[in-house]
Parts: structure tokens; C-alpha cells; sequence
């Protein structure tokens, strides 16, 4: 594990994004590994009362997205060329139908991700150097996109996720996760985190929050700290 597992927001963002709130849970002795019957019948049949829910609507206008595109917008990102993890998710399930089972860490997090209607990132941190933090990137950060090698620089005043080295694991908030951070068979340690932009968010990150817990707790295992994180508590450490 990390020397220090942490996550937390800069100063800056929560006065930029006074309305930001997260469920976070950091964990260790995770078991990672294929998603097992029970986790992949629980996802699919999730799946199929989401795309009843959503019906006909535009996801553009479920509260939850229009939320997060609002938050693109005041840090200069075009919402429609990058769009957040969550509003990817909810399009690749409209558009094709199903969302692909991956492993059980991924499986769980997409699963309460299309439930709430709330991005939902799960960072292995074995190659990260401290905790996380939230910030506005000064541009000289580093990340390698999931999936290649090529390293690149955020723009400057983007929001990022990156460690004490300025090693970014996700760009443009919610768009993009690192390579480094992607969970894989051998990851132990976690932090977990699920966010929201929209107002009276409490009930869906606390019910995100306990969800993520209970399958967490059946299907990896683990020790965990979790919290809820607003402008008022800006970080969960271990």
C-alpha cells in the first residue's frame, strides 16, 4: 500500500465547486478477480431497471449529467467532446444495450455508477506515491492514458486527480482514468470514490457510499474507511 492513503480536495475546488460531494472509501487486503455469477447477474439485471428508468429521456437532461456538464463547463471543457465517466457509461448502455462485465472491482463500481447516475472511479494505488488530491493542474503533471504508454500534460487550470509527484490519475474530473490507477487481478488497495455536482445530493452518495460497502464486503473482502466529503470536510485519510 501507499505510505499515506488519502483523498482529498484542494482549497481551490471547493470554492470553485462549493456544491461538490463525495462517498469515499479507501480499503486494503481487497481480492480482486473475474466477476462471479451472483456479482454478473446483480450487474445485468441492474442494467435492464436503469434503461426502464431513463426511458426515452435525453441523458443530457437527468439531473445527475446536466449537473456534471455544468461542472465541465466552469473549468473550460466542452461536456460533449468529453464526456464524464458517468454520461459514457449511461450512452454506451442506451446505444448498445449492455455494459460489458470486466472484474469484480470494476463490475461493482459500474453497477452503483448507472444506479445513481453518479461517476464512480476505482484507483489501484500501487504506484502511487501519497494520496490523492483534487486540484487545478498547472500543466506540468503527468498521465499515461488506460490502456498506452505515451505520457501526456493536462491543460492548465484542468481538473485533476494526481499523488504527491504530480503522477494524474484522472483527467478533465470525471472523463478519464490512468493507466496506472485501472484495477487489475493483482490490486490490494483501493481508493474508491463517488461524486456528485447536483443540488440535495446527500441521500445519493450516502445510498452510493453504503452500496459500494456492502458489495465491497461480499464480493473482495477487505478493510475499509469510508466518509462523506463536502466543503465542510475536504479529506479521508488512513
Amino acid at each position: 500500500m501507499a505510505e499515506k492513503l488519502s483523498f482529498q480536495y484542494h482549497p481551490d475546488i471547493l470554492t470553485t465547486f462549493p456544491q461538490v460531494r463525495a462517498g469515499v472509501v479507501l480499503g486494503q487486503g481487497l481480492k480482486n478477480k473475474p466477476s462471479p455469477a451472483a456479482l454478473q447477474q446483480a450487474f445485468v439485471a441492474e442494467q435492464q431497471a436503469v434503461l426502464a428508468r431513463i426511458g426515452d429521456t435525453p441523458l443530457s437532461e437527468l439531473p445527475t449529467l446536466a449537473a456534471w456538464r455544468g461542472a465541465f463547463r466552469k473549468f473550460n471543457v466542452n461536456p460533449t467532446k468529453y464526456r464524464s465517466a458517468i454520461e459514457a457509461l449511461l450512452r454506451r448502455l442506451t446505444k448498445k444495450g449492455d455494459i460489458p462485465s470486466i472484474n469484480t472491482l470494476v463490475d461493482l463500481g459500474n453497477l452503483v455508477s448507472i444506479r445513481y447516475q453518479l461517476p464512480v472511479a476505482v484507483f489501484d494505488v500501487a504506484e502511487l506515491q501519497g494520496g490523492i488530491t483534487v486540484h487545478f493542474a498547472d500543466g506540468s503533471e503527468r498521465f499515461t492514458p488506460l490502456f498506452e504508454t505515451q505520457v501526456e500534460h493536462p491543460e492548465e487550470g484542468e481538473v485533476i486527480f494526481s499523488d504527491d509527484t504530480k503522477l494524474v490519475v484522472a483527467r478533465r474530473w470525471c472523463w478519464r482514468q490512468s493507466d496506472e490507477s485501472a484495477s487489475r487481478p493483482s490490486t490490494t488497495d483501493v481508493i474508491i470514490c463517488t461524486e456528485s455536482q447536483h443540488e440535495d445530493a446527500e441521500a445519493d452518495i450516502e445510498g452510493s457510499l453504503n452500496d459500494l460497502l456492502a458489495l465491497l464486503g461480499e464480493y473482495t473482502g477487505g478493510e475499509f474507511v469510508s466518509g462523506v466529503l463536502d466543503r465542510d470536510n475536504a479529506g479521508l485519510t488512513i
